[in-house]
């Protein structure tokens, strides 16, 4: 039964059924296909958010999942893993009528002016307008499916149910004594499969029979089982040459193949990862994450999908950027209860402990393997530090090429560490021993504050440690660990005449 009550407007048996509007053309009998596409119609007339939470799609894919259900087509979505496919699948139910009617007590969602499966048939010919009606929810209307290699024929489609046939007395050739599967028991609906490859080729054959002829053979008996469905698919194409592959006669008849893609610009990146990341969190402590350091956990991924390390037929998904982001601010606010701080703000030195939400989300090719895990992840925020910087910054060895014999913005804090001093920080001092260990070198605090979009006075540490770090991946200041595992920023020449095996890479 339904989980939602319809409304008491709705007809309740077929008589009267009949007699309401939903009895007639246009909406009487209408197929899956025809209703999706109504609906898409005027939801494009209304423009009105056809795919809400999606985002980077609306140029490449949306216009194509639009053209295969305007053309009521089957379709597959092909990508990587972490490219919205399941996600856009499960919103398809939106383009359904809110409410759907079938018989009462059907397996199958029979149509009250048209059932398909005998005993319905039965029931109207014995009980005619008296035959209760249930309305059902569109949001029951959609289906999915896992496809794993035990997947049966059984699970999909149905088999036969001895104990059925003999209790009945029916042959096993009868439609009556069939145990439905998840596919009939979606007729009327969507139904989508995901990872379509690993499904195995005989259970394949079975969804090219749904789809083309409607005929299905259950321990060799065939049931002629006419089906209103709308069957989507999703695969990814690494799945092709490592667990399986789709059957050419199926995937010749599966009308679209939409290819997916992750976000082209690091704006759609960061609107994906605000969406589904958990920041606003209870507890008393507020976190604060200045908007550099969202681009910056947006840039780890860019350089992970574009690495050497990285196996790239694999991908990088957005959800590394999604835990790497929870990560960071666990860490931020795991300091501030530890210093019973009630504001901070999270800091470069973080990314540190959030290296757990990048090892894990990377496949790595053999030199990536060779280089360790954790060694990669750590190069892959260091090029992106060095790369967002770039983007705020003058360059700093332009800067001082270009001044001829003048003095460049980086020339006060290169002085101060070239008079041998040092600056110790780590991710677990508190604000204000953090801003002052910083604080020393010379020129440091007004620097980020004339190129990043330092908004109030708690981000200041952030991106007076932006800029140290960011001169370190850019080989002009050295980065080294204390035995207290603090961090130490020191003069690059003066390191390379100490003990070089201190410096941390």
């Amino acid at each position: 039964m339904s989980y939602r009550k319809p409304p008491t407007d709705l007809p309740a048996t077929l008589g009267a059924f009949r007699a309401s509007r939903w009895g007639r053309a246009p909406l009487a009998s209408r197929s899956v296909r025809d209703e999706l596409r109504a609906n898409l119609l005027v939801a494009l007339r209304d423009r009105v958010a056809l795919f809400p939470g999606i985002h980077g799609y609306d140029d490449t894919i949306i216009p194509q999942l639009i053209n295969a259900l305007l053309a009521r087509q089957d379709f597959i979505l092909l990508g990587l893993r972490g490219q919205a496919k399941t996600r856009i699948l499960r919103q398809l139910f939106r383009f359904l009528d809110e409410w759907m009617p079938a018989i009462e007590g059907c397996e199958i969602n029979d149509d009250p002016l048209n059932p398909l499966c005998p005993a319905c048939q039965r029931k109207v010919a014995m009980h005619g307008d008296e035959v209760a009606i249930r309305w059902i929810p569109r949001q029951e209307r959609y289906r999915e499916k896992l496809a794993t290699p035990d997947v049966t024929i059984a699970d999909l489609i149905g088999d036969i149910d001895p104990i059925k046939a003999a209790n009945q007395k029916l042959s096993y050739s009868d439609p009556e004594v069939m145990h439905y599967g998840i596919i009939p028991r979606t007729n009327r609906g969507i139904f989508a499969i995901n990872e379509l490859p690993d499904l195995q080729p005989r259970i394949q054959v079975g969804l090219l029979n749904i789809l083309e002829e409607k005929d299905i053979q259950i321990r060799g008996f065939p049931i002629r089982l006419p089906l209103d469905l709308q069957i989507v698919f999703s695969a990814n194409p690494e799945d092709y040459t490592n667990r399986g592959n789709i059957i050419t006669p199926l995937r010749d008849r599966i009308a679209s193949q939409i290819m997916t893609h992750y976000p082209f610009t690091v704006e759609d990146a960061m609107k994906v990862t605000d969406q589904e990341a958990w920041v606003k969190r209870p507890g008393g402590v507020e976190v604060v994450v200045p908007a550099y350091i969202r681009e910056l956990v947006e840039m780890v991924a860019v350089q992970a999908r574009k690495s050497s390390y990285v196996d790239q037929s694999s991908g990088v998904s957005v959800r590394m950027t999604i835990s790497l982001l929870e990560n960071i601010i666990s860490n931020a606010e795991r300091r501030a209860i530890r210093h019973g701080e009630r504001r901070t703000a999270v800091r470069v030195c973080d990314f540190q402990n959030g290296i757990a939400s990048i090892t894990g989300k990377v496949e790595l090719v053999y030199e990536g393997e060779q280089e360790g895990s954790v060694s990669v992840a750590k190069h892959l925020v260091g090029k992106a530090v060095k790369d967002l910087f770039v983007k705020y910054f003058p360059d700093a060895y332009k800067a001082k090429e270009k001044g001829e014999g003048k003095a460049s913005e980086y020339d006060p804090i290169l002085r101060w560490f070239a008079q041998g001093k040092k600056v110790e920080i780590s991710d677990d001092l508190p604000t204000r021993e953090f801003h002052q260990r910083l604080s020393q070198v010379a020129g440091l605090e007004e620097l980020p504050k004339r190129y990043l979009p330092v908004k109030e006075s708690v981000e200041v540490p952030t991106a007076m440690e932006f800029v140290l770090e960011a001169l370190h991946q850019s080989s002009i200041l050295a980065k080294e660990r204390t035995d207290t595992a603090a961090l130490a920023y020191t003069d690059m020449f003066s390191t390379m005449l100490g003990k070089p095996e201190e410096a941390d890479d």
